[in-house]
C-alpha cells in the first residue's frame, strides 16, 4: 500500500498574540488578498456572512423572547448569544461589510486601488443583504415566530419597531459606535493565533455593542425584513402589544422606513466608525510614511524566536 505523502504545515507553537504592528500589517495584507479574489468568491463569502450574522440575530431573538430578567441582564444575554454570527464570520472566513471597512488600511498604504476598494465594498454589501434576506425567508417558512404562543415573533416585531423609529442622528451615532467595536473585534481576531482566542475575542466587543443598543447594518438586513414579514399577522401583533404593555404604532414599519430611516444612516455610521475611528487611526499610528512606528527609537515588541 502506498504511503500518504501529503505534506502538512509545520505547527506554530508560539501562543503569544501578534503585536499591534504585526496585526495592522496582517490587516493590510488581508485587503490585498480580498482584492485578488474572483467576484464569485467574494460574493458567495459575503452571502455566507449575511447568513451567519442572521443566525446570530435569530438566535438572540429566540433566547430572549420570554425573558423576565432585568433589562441589563437580558441585554447582556442577547449580546453574548448574538456573538454566534461574528464567531462564524471570523472562524469560517466569510466577508462582512462592516469588518471589510478595514480594507481602508490597504488603500491608504497604496496596496490596493480605488476601483478595487469600491468593488469589494459594493459586492460584499449586496451579498450580505441577499444572505440576510435568505435567512428571513427560511426562518419565516420554519415558523419559528410561532414558538411560545407567538412570543418569538412578538420579540422580533418589537426589535424592528424600535429600530425604524430611531431618529437619523441616533441611528447614525449608534452605527458609528457599533462598527468601532466590530472593527476592534476584527483587530483582536487577527491578533489571535488559535480558534479559542478568536472566539473569546468576539464575545466582549460584539456582546458589548449589542447589549448597548448600537446599530449594525448587516444585522438590520435580517431584523427589519423579519418585522416586515410579520407586521400584518394579527396573532404576532397581539402578542407584541401584550409584551410591550401598550398599542403599537407600526406606521414606520415599511420598506421606506427600513431603507431610509434605518439602513441608510446606520450604514453611514458603520462606515465612519470602521473606516475612520479604527482603520485610519491605526494606519496613522503604525503605517503612515515618514513617521512610522519603525522610525521611532523604540524597539517594537516582536515575539522572539526560541533558539
Amino acid at each position: 500500500m502506498s504511503k500518504n505523502n501529503i505534506s502538512r504545515p509545520a505547527k506554530d507553537t508560539n501562543t503569544d498574540a501578534y503585536t499591534p504592528l504585526q496585526t495592522v500589517a496582517i490587516i493590510e495584507n488581508k485587503a490585498v488578498v480580498r482584492a485578488r479574489l474572483r467576484v464569485t468568491q467574494t460574493f458567495i463569502l459575503s452571502m455566507l456572512a449575511g447568513i451567519f450574522v442572521a443566525m446570530g440575530a435569530q438566535f438572540a431573538t429566540f433566547v430572549t423572547s420570554d425573558s423576565a430578567l432585568h433589562f441589563g441582564v437580558t441585554s447582556l444575554i442577547t449580546g453574548i448569544v448574538f456573538s454566534l454570527g461574528l464567531i462564524l464570520v471570523e472562524v469560517a472566513g466569510a466577508e462582512l461589510f462592516t469588518g471589510n471597512n478595514l480594507n481602508i488600511v490597504g488603500y491608504v498604504s497604496k496596496r490596493i486601488t480605488t476601483r478595487e476598494l469600491v468593488k469589494i465594498w459594493t459586492i460584499v454589501y449586496i451579498g450580505n443583504f441577499i444572505g440576510g434576506l435568505m435567512m428571513v425567508c427560511w426562518m419565516y417558512m420554519a415558523h419559528q415566530w410561532e414558538f411560545s404562543h407567538y412570543a418569538t415573533g412578538a420579540k422580533a416585531l418589537l426589535i424592528t419597531h424600535k429600530k425604524v423609529n430611531l431618529s437619523f442622528k441616533a441611528a447614525l451615532v449608534r452605527g458609528v459606535l457599533c462598527n468601532a467595536l466590530v472593527c476592534l473585534n476584527v483587530w483582536l481576531c487577527y491578533s489571535s493565533r488559535s480558534v479559542a482566542d478568536k472566539v473569546l475575542s468576539v464575545l466582549f466587543p460584539i456582546g458589548g455593542f449589542v447589549a448597548s443598543g448600537f446599530e449594525h447594518c448587516v444585522a438590520n438586513m435580517y431584523f427589519i425584513p423579519t418585522g416586515l414579514m410579520l407586521r400584518k399577522n394579527q396573532d404576532v401583533i397581539a402578542a407584541a402589544e401584550k409584551m410591550a404593555g401598550k398599542p403599537l404604532d407600526l406606521s414606520f414599519l415599511t420598506w421606506k422606513g427600513f431603507l431610509v430611516n434605518n439602513l441608510f444612516p446606520v450604514t453611514m455610521g458603520n462606515f465612519i466608525g470602521g473606516v475612520i475611528l479604527v482603520g485610519i487611526v491605526f494606519w496613522f499610528i503604525y503605517l503612515r510614511p515618514r513617521i512610522s512606528y519603525l522610525s521611532l527609537e523604540i524597539k517594537p515588541d516582536f515575539p522572539q524566536d526560541k533558539k
